[in-house]
């Protein structure tokens, strides 16, 4: 059975090789002819320009662990994969590598030419990060694969948007966005992120114009705070709450702009907050989203002045002062300062740390612009998407993520979802001089109200608009096509908590507009992968790993294991990226046990081995009915933890089943009968094969490659594939409460032994004499039905039951009250163990004697920092704990 197995294993010897044998079987294409209820999940799209990081890795294995179960369950899966296109992403990439070709940018050769650049970019190496997937044993169905921009999802999208042009939940608009000057376009309120910042509140004084000409009255100054001096010259008003009485008597005069000594009314308004700055607000509708409509509600139709340019300078326009003009926002607010300080205007500067956004693409400080885009009115999706989770029909795992969902849903604003881009969906809107806007699926040939010639927006769609329809539009839709009637709705949804708003929401609004059905039923939100000071992967940071360096040194298997072993729900994973063997060693080390675990019992089943049922159970040992008992435990408990998406849990059951109970306890305890040394070889090696069938059968999901391998050597699997097997289902006959209750005494006496062993430094390949007094008749039938395997695996001779002998030695008492007393005569030198631990003894009193005289000392007690003392104290006990301890076992050697 092993002639083919190699002694040691290789993962990259059989990885590629194993995963071709799955792609060729066609194992990870749904078969509708199985019987099987569907299972789908839909892979978050990795974008184009990406490489295979540690969260592809981490997220993308916790959704083949799934995959993989339910497979096996017999439920028809559908894995669907694919790629976005990432407008601004890829687009900043390929202008990047286009200047260091050409020296030019887009704008140089124009849209038709830098498009077509940005293709050639994406056919090189759009499919890279799939094709790395593979490497880490992604079963998705790879014939299904999308792109977020072929020929039919793009059909898709132009659909979505005509319908909602035509239900009135899309229009164009004139507001305050915003804009990303370094990569020239608008963002949406989820991709302009918010990041705490340390600036400066400016106080300025604006001069109050007086009433009337020749009045005489006293000249009156009023103070604004504000953050961006350099605005001020787009103020349109000062306004007050209404209740603020301290200005009650401005209301209706007029302020100046410093600087340019423009008269603006001052007003109330109610969103003014009066504990802020100095309670007046100066409103400059072109570059504050609230001024917009602080300016909107106190004039029908408001002045909006702009006095900053798309690359966030400032403007050459009459309002801005010459010496500002075409300056740098930041630069300007410098100059601005001193100007005001200059002219007397500044009152006082004071440190102010407040949130500022940036876009979440290239961490640029965002500026709010004026401009005109296309909007989609949120309000009438979110309603359906948040009944369906306050009702449960959509579950969140971990649940707290869906009161997050909850609270955006229900202060939804309406969404951007135009982009300054060339890159991408171009939006179907189509414009003639009149102004008439035509939106159509396909482009017409003239304006559809007046005829006129037509001209597209230059504009594209939000990456995200057209990526919240990748659960219906991968299936055909809006071809009511035989995909989408068998796999939607979908089932699962793995992603992480990062993009709930960006997609997670979106999907699930889309899915219920537009096919009145949720694009899946649970949202299982997977942690972060970080390093050991908890912070986040990049490479920008110089902290990340990468995953394919992992499966080179360490195989896929070990980089799956380790990534579903530390994912207890909802938590981080940390990975140290500058000692990848203490990562991923651990894994690894496993996969070579289980190997090894496998290769021996195969290697005993080179002989025909009956099937367990078969046998004759009166022929079980008290060992194989305990083993066949726990693969009946494991099976539930791996079963269980799958389902409730506690993929830790099973990884850390499957790994004690296979290392400590199979390997450490089974396979020494049928070792006599495999060599002929005991009778029941047979009976040994038919549970065997079924212990390594189950171990290999729910392993399988989180470490494909290693059980794979084993699989096909096993007697009748030859030929058929482990992928495709059908999950291990627990007997509930065979589990035997008390064989593993009998069993569990033995392994006891077995540790107990074997740590007095250790603690005297008993020589292992000494043999010991050792006495049990069992506590109960049970303990005296369980030691006596293994008194060889006690012996054996403890290096015993010989066990005998009863009181201990009046000799020098050791003893440990058992959790079921068994005494256990081991002679140490003729195991090891008494005398010279005495003067050990006595010197071991008096090495500890003086390190007590030496801190007690420590922790006298007031000097070092009151001056020292409190978990400094705290720890001396702690260390003073471990070393009472300590002497304690050794002075017990000097006691138990005589005098």
């Amino acid at each position: 059975m092993t002639a083919t197995l190699p002694p040691q294993y290789d993962p990259s010897s059989l990885e590629a090789e194993i995963y071709q044998r799955w792609k060729e079987a066609g194992a990870f294409a749904p078969d509708p002819a199985g019987g099987g209820a569907p299972y789908v999940i839909v892979i978050p799209p990795p974008n184009v320009t990406d490489r295979l990081h540690m969260g592809h890795g981490f997220n993308n294995t916790l959704q083949d662990v799934l995959i993989r179960f339910e497979r096996m369950r017999g439920r028809e899966t559908l894995w669907m994969p694919g790629t976005d296109h990432a407008g601004i992403a890829t687009q900043n990439v390929v202008e990047r590598l286009f200047a260091t070709e050409t020296g030019q940018t887009r704008h140089d050769v124009g849209r038709d030419a830098f498009v077509e650049r940005v293709w050639s970019y994406v056919r090189e190496t759009g499919g890279t990060i799939l094709a790395q997937l593979e490497a880490i044993g992604a079963s998705c169905d790879w014939s299904r694969t999308r792109f977020t921009l072929d020929d039919g999802y793009s059909a898709a999208v132009r659909r979505v948007f005509v319908q909602l042009h035509q239900e009135g939940l899309m229009y164009r608009g004139q507001r305050v966005i915003h804009w990303c000057p370094r990569c020239g376009t608008a963002l949406s309120d989820e991709e302009a992120e918010f990041e705490d910042e340390e600036g400066a509140l400016y106080h300025v004084r604006y001069r109050v114009r007086e009433q009337g000409a020749g009045s005489g009255e006293q000249e009156t100054w009023i103070t604004v705070a504000t953050t961006r001096p350099e605005t001020i010259f787009a103020d349109v008003a000062v306004v007050f709450h209404p209740d603020d009485e301290r200005y009650a008597a401005l209301e209706g005069r007029e302020a100046e702009i410093p600087l340019i000594n423009l008269a603006i009314p001052i007003k109330t308004h109610p969103l003014v907050q009066r504990d802020f700055g100095t309670g007046l607000l100066k409103v400059t509708p072109a570059h504050d989203p609230n001024d917009f409509d602080i300016a909107n509600a106190l004039w029908k139709t408001p002045e909006r002045p702009d006095i900053m340019t798309a690359e966030a300078r400032l403007a050459d326009v009459p309002r801005v002062p010459a010496a500002l003009r075409g300056v740098d926002r930041f630069a300007a607010r410098k100059q601005t300062v001193v100007l005001l300080e200059a002219a007397g205007h500044l009152v006082k500067t004071e440190p102010h740390r407040h949130a500022v956004r940036h876009c979440y693409r290239c961490q640029t400080v965002v500026e709010p612009r004026l401009s005109d885009q296309w909007f989609v009115r949120m309000a009438p999706l979110a309603k359906p998407a948040l009944d369906a989770y306050r009702r449960g029909a959509l579950a969140f795992v971990p649940e707290r993520w869906g009161a997050v969902y909850e609270r955006w849903l229900s202060e939804i604003r309406d969404w951007n979802i135009s982009r300054q881009l060339w890159w991408g969906h171009r939006i179907p809107a189509w414009y003639c001089a009149d102004g008439h806007i035509t939106v159509a699926e396909t482009t017409p040939t003239a304006c559809a109200t007046c005829g006129g010639a037509v001209r597209q927006d230059d504009d594209v769609l939000d990456t995200w608009f057209s990526s919240w329809l990748w659960p219906f539009a991968t299936l055909g839709w809006p071809e009511q096509t035989v995909d989408l009637k068998r796999y939607y709705p979908g089932h699962t949804l793995v992603t992480g908590p990062d993009i709930i708003f960006f997609w997670v929401a979106r999907m699930v609004m889309g899915g219920y507009h537009f096919l009145g059905k949720p694009p899946f039923r649970t949202v299982f939100l997977n942690g972060i992968v970080r390093d050991p000071k908890h912070q986040k992967m990049s490479k920008s940071k110089g902290n990340g790993i990468d995953p394919l360096v992992v499966v080179r040194d360490f195989g896929a298997d070990a980089l799956r294991y380790t990534m579903v072993a530390g994912s207890a729900i909802g938590t981080d994973v940390i990975l140290d990226p500058h000692d990848l063997e203490t990562s991923f060693g651990p894994a690894r080390n496993f996969a070579n046990k289980l190997w090894n675990v496998g290769r021996f019992i195969l290697s005993h089943l080179d002989v025909p081995t009956p099937a367990p049922a078969t046998l004759d159970s009166c022929q079980f040992e008290l060992a194989d009915r305990w083993i066949l008992s726990r693969c009946q435990r494991v099976t539930t408990d791996v079963t269980a933890a799958l389902e409730k998406f506690r993929l830790n849990d099973a990884a850390a059951a499957i790994y004690h089943f296979v290392w400590d109970q199979v390997a450490d306890w089974y396979v020494e305890q049928v070792k006599p009968r495999l060599y002929g040394e005991a009778r029941g070889g047979d009976v040994a090696r038919a549970i065997l094969a079924e212990v390594l069938r189950t171990a290999l059968t729910l392993l399988h999901p989180i470490m494909p490659f290693v059980t794979e391998a084993l699989w096909e050597h096993l007697p009748r699997a030859q030929g058929s594939l482990l992928v495709t097997r059908r999950w291990t289902v627990a007997d509930a006959s065979l589990v035997d409460v008390e064989a593993e209750d009998r069993f569990a005494r033995v392994q006891a006496l077995v540790v107990a032994i074997r740590q007095i062993r250790a603690e005297y430094g008993v020589a292992p390949g000494t043999a010991v004499r050792v006495q049990v007094q069992a506590a109960t008749i049970e303990a005296t039938e369980a030691f006596q039905a293994e008194q060889r395997t006690v012996e054996r695996l403890a290096k015993v001779a010989p066990l005998t039951l009863g009181p201990p002998t009046k000799e020098v030695g050791a003893s440990a008492v058992l959790p079921d009250g068994s005494a256990v007393f081991v002679p140490l005569g003729d195991a090891i030198d008494l005398h010279r163990e005495r003067r050990r631990l006595t010197a071991e003894v008096a090495r500890l009193d003086g390190l007590l004697a030496a801190q007690a005289a420590k922790l006298a000392n007031i000097q070092f007690t009151s001056r020292a920092p409190a978990h400094v003392v705290t720890r001396e104290r702690a260390k003073e006990q471990a070393w009472r704990d300590q002497r304690a301890t050794v002075a017990e076992k000097r006691a138990a050697l005589g005098t």
